[in-house]
């Protein structure tokens, strides 16, 4: 009958009909969902531009998103990253690159020799580490598509060293027509070739920064270490979630709300002890160091006197103690390029940091010093410096200064550091700030340190006989010649003021053990190889 085959064919539609909806109904059951990441970082993310500025968060939003030809290891070597092979020519003077296969940025496109050169460039031109080389830098040739040469001009023995530079500002590589921004202009493009892809359309200044895992990426064969070796992504998404207040992101990791905390303030250390399911690890055993930074170009610090008197009027024990607390995670270090590396030493630090007042109001009144207060800009969202400045008012003042402090959130003063004007036109004259160890310890890569007037960082120190002796430090042929020359540029440097370093700690990150694991030892928080339950 006719009516047969219309009833077999609606029995059918409905059977497909149930179980399509059963399949509904059970797939969540069975599909995998998208792991995720949710953290807390050390501050919030307000700056894309990882050459534009050094600061920390930025540096660590770079190395999410783009890669490195060279990286330092675990045992602080510099390894090759996206480089495969390379060859010094007999006279010292040429390098060659040779980039690994199958190396894409996130647009699809290969990396080439020639978005190398420009990003070098780039970088070279506002680093302090990269205006040191490329002064020593004949030129670039690309030879083809994944091979580039640089030329010396005179033979340079931090070359890789440089390439391989851990810290802010990291020699990432981009594409060319992003790496062809003018260095003193941010980019507007976030397209790399690192592990992770930066989901602009989901960047909320103040909320998230999102990353999702990069399909294409080959990470090396190696397993990891620090920086270098493979970079396998194990979870499909990482946020990085913005909660000021240090108590509720605490809160939330003891819920289960979110996986991480980079740097949790070290008064909470015993709320995050409590818990079973919480674990508290240094990844970044060398640590960071303290610095007080002085505008060496408006008054009253534009007087070596004046920034003498701040050095004899500080001591690290009270910032340490006062902020960190536990003497398990700070040191006490007279050396600016950080106790327990081989460039250790006190050169010139006599009588300094011992909170001789009576010496600091002495070389005041000698500096003619009128008591206008100087203004220091003060970090409102990072415990272990929110903390520092109310010890480094107080100091001051005992020293016989004048003290206003201007609360800012961290992203503000890196603005606000840039400019070298009157702190009554909108500018500053010191502030507390801390730096990776890693990036303290060479002479070359310790920003800090570079006193090239106005090609030096915020602050911009001017002194011939410092930078003097960073080009003999560059040249020296071995070990013992560049120790002796970083005594020399230590007890200048002090003599002249660049900065002045305030002791040594070191931050546990509070993790999810029961959902995190293979969190990777490393001066810099990274997120490859972590995996999620």
């Amino acid at each position: 009958m006719a009516w047969q085959p219309a009833m077999r064919s609606f029995a059918a539609l409905r059977m497909t009909a149930i179980l399509g909806l059963l399949a509904l109904l059970i797939a969540p059951a069975h599909a995998q969902q998208p792991k995720t990441i949710r953290a807390v970082m050390h501050s919030d993310l307000k700056v894309l531009d990882p050459v534009w500025t050094t600061a920390n968060i930025v540096r660590n939003h770079g190395y999410m998103v783009w890669d490195t030809l060279f990286a330092m290891d675990a045992s602080m070597q510099v390894q090759p990253q996206m480089v495969d092979r390379w060859t010094l020519s007999d006279d010292k003077l040429t390098y060659t690159f040779t980039l690994r296969d199958g190396l894409k940025f996130h647009d699809g496109k290969p990396v080439t020799g020639e978005d190398c050169i420009a990003s070098l460039k780039r970088w070279g031109a506002r680093d302090s580490t990269g205006i040191k080389l490329m002064t020593f830098v004949s030129g670039f040739e690309a030879i083809d598509d994944k091979t580039f040469r640089l030329v010396l001009k005179e033979p340079y023995g931090l070359v890789l060293d440089s390439l391989g530079k851990p810290g802010s500002s990291t020699p990432l590589i981009m594409p060319k027509r992003i790496a062809d921004t003018d260095p003193n202009k941010q980019i507007d493009e976030f397209i790399g070739s690192g592990p992770f892809i930066f989901k602009k359309d989901e960047w909320k200044p103040g909320d998230r920064t999102v990353y999702v895992r990069n399909p294409d990426y080959k990470p090396r064969a190696e397993p990891p270490s620090g920086l270098a070796g493979g970079k396998v992504a194990k979870v499909d998404r990482v946020e990085w979630l913005a909660i000021p207040d240090h108590q509720t992101a605490v809160n939330a990791l003891l819920a289960g709300e979110i996986d991480y905390i980079e740097a949790p303030p070290h008064d909470l250390k015993s709320l995050l002890l409590g818990d079973k399911n919480v674990r508290l690890e240094v990844y970044n055993t060398i640590g960071a160091q303290y610095a007080f930074r002085w505008n060496t170009v408006v008054p009253p610090f534009n007087d070596e006197r004046v920034r003498r008197a701040a050095m004899y009027a500080f001591n690290q024990q009270d910032f340490l103690k006062g902020v960190i607390g536990d003497d398990k995670y700070y040191q006490v270090c007279k050396a600016m390029f950080v106790c327990g590396t081989p460039l250790e030493n006190d050169a010139g630090m006599d009588g300094l940091l011992q909170s001789n007042f009576a010496k600091s109001k002495e070389l005041l009144k000698e500096a003619g010093y009128d008591g206008t207060p100087i203004v220091m800009l003060h970090t409102t969202d990072i415990a272990v410096l929110t903390n520092a400045g109310p010890i480094a008012k107080s100091l001051l003042e005992q020293g016989g200064f004048k003290v206003q402090m201007v609360p800012l959130d961290f992203q503000a003063i890196v603005a606000r550091r840039l400019r070298k004007t009157l702190p009554s036109d909108g500018g500053w004259n010191g502030f507390m700030t801390a730096w990776l160890s890693v990036d303290m310890m060479n002479p070359l890569t310790n920003s800090m340190l570079t006193a090239s007037c106005d090609k030096a960082n915020f602050g911009w120190p001017c002194d011939a006989e410092v930078e003097r002796l960073r080009d003999a430090y560059a040249r020296a042929p071995d070990l013992p010649a560049r120790q002796k020359i970083a005594a020399e540029l230590q007890a200048r440097a002090v003599q002249y003021g660049t900065h002045i370093h305030l002791g040594q700690y070191t931050l546990p990150t509070a993790t999810r053990a029961d959902r995190l694991s293979g969190m990777v030892a490393s001066p810099i928080p990274v997120f490859w190889n972590i995996e999620k339950k």
